[in-house]
């Protein structure tokens, strides 16, 4: 089975699912896989947060009880070097690329060194941006993780897709949509949004404004109910309108 099936497939699983734990559940199915077998999905806390709040900000979690305690307890959120390179990044990268920047941050180190003796030692992490500006930071790690460049792209999508999809069962915002009408424009859109091109090259591409094209791929969104670009091109996929 090819890459491209592979992932059709996998999103196919999620979309049945009929609430965030199954979601859960099946995620970590396939993410295991490939040695991610805990899953953290969340919104980040203001510094200084008490710890009996933070828990509220979690919005997924099958990560090991005794951990999240002491990550909660320990107020780790404001060192987690994880946290801190997905709020400089827009994009997937695996947990050893934030660690290599912590040799000398003494509270960074204990963070990632405590993740380790829970069996969590590397993973992959994104943060995953709402329509309304929401940033949900997202979390998959284990104890042996091993990642082509190709299953990389393949986690990062599947996971993205998850995650989008439990926050549509959480907050029932999901509408019906057993039957979209996609017009002939947001499709094209979506089509380049799918290998990458950016809303100024998608509007160089097709001859329209920057402003055009984003409200194409903004309305597309809204359309296949999804919560940012990158679920909107999995739910397009899945739906046969990419192929």
């Amino acid at each position: 089975m090819g890459q491209f099936d592979r992932t059709l497939e996998y999103i196919d699983q999620l979309q049945h699912a009929g609430t965030a734990a199954v979601v859960c559940e099946k995620l970590l199915g396939i993410t295991s896989d490939f040695g991610l077998t805990a899953l953290m999905a969340g919104t980040v806390p203001q510094p200084g947060t008490p710890a009996g709040q933070q828990k509220q900000h979690v919005l997924l979690c099958d990560w090991p009880v005794e951990w999240l305690e002491r990550y909660v307890s320990r107020n780790y959120v404001d060192h987690d070097p994880v946290v801190s390179h997905m709020k400089q990044l827009q994009a997937p990268f695996q947990w050893r690329e934030a660690a290599e920047g912590i040799r000398f941050d003494k509270s960074s180190g204990e963070v990632m060194g405590d993740a380790g003796a829970f069996k969590l030692r590397d993973g992959l992490a994104f943060p995953l941006i709402t329509l309304d500006g929401q940033i949900v930071m997202v979390s998959l790690g284990g104890e042996a993780v091993q990642l082509s460049a190709e299953e990389f792209g393949l986690v990062s999508l599947v996971s993205t897709y998850a995650v989008g999809r439990a926050m549509q069962l959480h907050t029932m915002a999901a509408k019906t949509i057993d039957h979209i009408e996609l017009t002939p424009r947001e499709r094209e859109c979506l089509q380049w949004a799918a290998v990458g091109k950016s809303e100024w090259e998608i509007s160089q591409i097709l001859g329209i404004s920057e402003h055009t094209s984003e409200k194409h791929l903004l309305n597309a969104k809204s359309k296949l109910g999804a919560v940012n670009r990158v679920q909107a091109v999995a739910e397009a996929i899945r739906r046969g309108y990419i192929s």
